[in-house]
C-alpha cells in the first residue's frame, strides 16, 4: 500500500466518523457521481459525502486537508466541461441535502439559499411574492454549481448573469475555515472582492454553502415571439440593430436549422427547419406591444417572416422549454452518439461573422452541429454529435472546437462565455490570459496550499 491510499484510508475512516451513512462507498453512487453531460469518460470518486450543515462541511474539508484527500462539489451534475468530474479520485461533495431557502427579504429584493437548491425549486419559492431569479441556464442546475461556474442563461441580456446576481457567499476554505463575503448592499468599497473572486472559480478555491442573490421584481406584463429567416447570417445581423438602439429585450435566442430539426425530431415542434428567433419582451402592456412591434418592423427589413407571438403562458413556457432543452433535443440527430457541446463569445460587432463562419465549417467537415445562442450578449453555442470512441471522428470534432475557438480570440471574444473552462479548455488559458494566469496561479496556491479544491481544472498543468 502506498502512503497516499493509506492517507485515503485514514481520511475516508475520518469521513464515515462524521457522517454515518451518509457517506457513501456504493458503486452504483460512485458511478452517478463519476459521470457528467459532457462527452469526457468517467472518473470515479473513492466517495460521496451527503453533509447536511455548513458545521459538517467545514469539518469535512478539514478532515481532506490533512490527509490531502481531493474535495469535488456537485450540484446536479449538469456542467458541459467536466467540472464535477473526480479527476484525481477524492470526496465528491454532494449537495442535494442543503437545499433549503435559508432567508427571504422581500423588501430588499434578495434572498439567501443553501448551495444545493435549484434555480427552478427558488423560483417555484418565490412565485407568491412577486419576485424572481432571472439567471436561467439550460438544465435546472443548483443555485451553488451556478456561482461556481459564473452561469448564464437566456435572460442575461436584460439581468446579466451570476456575476451580477450574487451579493454575498458562504465559503468553507481549504483547511476548513469557513469565511463570508460581500453583504446584501449593492454596492460596497471595502476591501478586495472576494466574492466575485469566487464566482466562476469552479470549486478550484472554495467550496460554497450559501448564497446570496439579487432578485428581481416580476413583470407586469410578458410577450413571447418567433420569427423565421433564410439564413443566420441575416438572423443575427437583425439582433444587432436592436441592441445597439437600446430596445429593452429580456430574451433574444437564436436557433439555426439544424437545431429546429432536433427540435421537430425530438418534440414533434412542428417548426420550418430554417433559422429562428426566439424572442421575451418585459414591460408594462403599451410597452411590451410597442417593444414587439418595434421589433417586427426591423426583423422585416432583414428579411424575416412568420413572426408570430405568443402571449398565453402556456404558449411561452412551450417555447422556452424548447430552448432550455436545446442540448437533450441534440440526441435526437445522430442517435447513438454523445453531444460535444462547447461556447464561445464575441463582441456583437463580430457575432454575425463568427456564427457563419462556425456553421459553413462545421460543415464542409460534415459534421452534425447546431448552432444555438444567447445572441443578444455575442455568445453562441455549438452542439456537435460524435462517437467518442472514434478516434478520427474526435479528432475532427475537437480540430473543429479548436478553430472555433482561435476564431472567438482572434475577434477580440472569449472561449467561453458561460460554460467555464473544467477540464475540457484548459489549453487556452494561457493564449487567452497570458501573464495574468500566472497571477491566477498565485492565487490558487495561496488559497488551496495542498491543492485538493477540485484539482485538475480550470488552471492548465504548469508544464502546458
Amino acid at each position: 500500500m502506498t502512503r497516499q491510499r493509506a492517507q485515503d484510508d485514514k481520511a475516508i475512516t475520518a469521513l464515515k466518523s462524521l457522517l454515518g451513512q451518509r457517506l457513501s462507498l456504493s458503486k452504483s453512487d460512485l458511478a452517478l457521481h463519476g459521470r457528467s453531460e459532457s462527452y469526457f469518460a468517467p472518473m470515479l470518486p473513492d466517495a460521496v459525502a451527503y453533509p447536511q450543515s455548513t458545521e459538517e462541511v467545514s469539518k469535512l474539508v478539514a478532515i481532506c486537508a490533512a490527509h490531502e484527500l481531493p474535495v469535488v462539489a456537485w450540484g446536479t451534475g449538469t456542467s458541459l466541461e467536466g467540472h464535477s468530474l473526480a479527476v484525481r479520485g477524492g470526496v465528491v461533495v454532494d449537495f442535494s441535502r442543503m437545499a433549503r431557502l435559508v432567508a427571504l427579504r422581500p423588501e430588499d429584493m434578495d434572498v439567501t439559499v443553501q448551495p444545493g437548491l435549484t434555480r427552478e425549486a427558488l423560483n417555484e419559492e418565490l412565485r407568491a411574492t412577486g419576485l424572481m431569479f432571472p439567471v436561467d441556464p439550460g438544465a435546472n442546475a443548483s443555485i451553488g454549481g451556478m456561482a461556481a461556474t459564473r452561469a448564464s442563461g437566456t435572460m442575461a441580456v436584460r439581468y446579466g448573469t451570476m456575476r451580477e446576481a450574487v451579493l454575498a457567499l458562504e465559503v468553507v476554505m481549504a483547511d476548513g475555515t469557513v469565511i463570508r463575503t460581500g453583504s446584501q448592499a449593492r454596492k460596497s468599497a471595502t476591501g478586495y472582492d472576494l466574492t466575485h473572486l469566487i464566482v466562476g472559480s469552479e470549486g478550484t478555491l472554495g467550496v460554497i454553502t450559501e448564497v446570496t442573490l439579487r432578485l428581481y421584481g416580476q413583470p407586469e406584463a410578458i410577450s413571447a415571439a418567433t420569427c423565421r429567416f433564410e439564413s443566420v447570417e441575416d438572423a443575427v445581423n437583425c439582433v444587432i440593430l436592436p441592441i445597439q438602439s437600446g430596445l429593452p429585450m429580456a430574451r433574444i435566442e437564436l436557433v439555426d436549422e439544424m437545431m429546429v430539426r432536433g427540435f421537430n425530431l425530438s418534440g414533434d415542434a412542428g417548426l420550418p427547419e430554417k433559422p429562428h428567433l426566439f424572442l421575451e419582451f418585459h414591460g408594462t402592456p403599451a410597452g411590451v406591444a410597442e417593444q414587439a412591434a418595434t421589433f417586427a418592423e426591423i426583423a422585416e427589413d432583414f428579411g424575416a417572416t412568420g413572426f408570430a407571438k405568443a402571449d398565453r403562458p402556456e404558449d411561452r413556457s412551450r417555447l422556452w422549454a424548447l430552448r432550455h432543452g436545446a442540448h437533450y433535443a441534440n440526441s435526437a440527430l445522430e442517435p447513438g452518439k454523445r453531444t460535444l457541446a462547447t461556447d464561445v463569445c464575441v463582441p456583437i460587432s463580430k457575432l454575425a461573422e463568427a456564427v457563419t463562419a462556425a456553421q459553413r465549417k462545421s460543415r464542409d467537415l460534415g459534421l452534425t452541429c447546431t448552432i444555438v445562442g444567447h445572441v443578444g450578449d455575442g455568445n453562441f453555442h455549438c452542439g456537435v454529435r460524435v462517437a467518442p470512441e472514434d478516434a478520427d471522428e474526435l479528432k475532427t470534432v475537437k480540430g473543429f472546437v479548436n478553430e472555433l475557438n482561435d476564431l472567438a480570440l482572434s475577434l477580440g471574444g472569449t472561449v467561453s462565455g458561460e460554460h467555464g473552462i473544467g477540464i475540457g479548455k484548459q489549453a487556452y488559458m494561457t493564449r487567452e490570459h497570458g501573464a495574468a494566469l500566472g497571477y491566477m496561479r498565485a492565487l490558487k496556491q495561496a488559497y488551496d496550499p495542498r491543492g485538493i479544491l477540485n484539482p485538475g481544472k480550470l488552471l492548465p498543468p504548469e508544464e502546458a
